[in-house]
């Protein structure tokens, strides 16, 4: 059973655009994503956009991801470093990675 995307616009502590993502990311909801990305970057570049939350994201995520590479910075948890990384995504943008504190990651 997937888990609901959900996509948040907020503000981090120096006043940047994030955009806070929870659930799965994957070709059925790929264009919402896409769609939040380009609402945060008109607000303000650069965003962070906030994977911590997520469990999953396919090619069509990585898609999103890569064609605003030179505009967004990624935050995320140790799970999608290797997806980042093999891919190439993170040789492109800045990519923060935060401490795993939930108890099943």
């Amino acid at each position: 059973m997937t888990t609901p995307l959900s996509l948040t616009a907020a503000r981090g502590a120096d006043g940047a655009e994030v955009l806070v993502v929870a659930g799965e990311i994957d070709l059925t909801n790929s264009g919402a994503f896409a769609a939040a990305i380009a609402d945060g970057l008109t607000r303000g570049a650069p965003l962070t956009v906030d994977l911590a939350a997520v469990a999953y994201l396919d090619s069509g995520a990585l898609a999103v991801l890569f064609a605003h590479a030179d505009d967004i910075r990624i935050r995320t948890r140790p799970l999608l470093v290797s997806v980042l990384t093999i891919s190439g995504l993170a040789g492109l943008t800045a990519v923060e990675v935060v401490e795993d504190d939930r108890a099943d990651g």
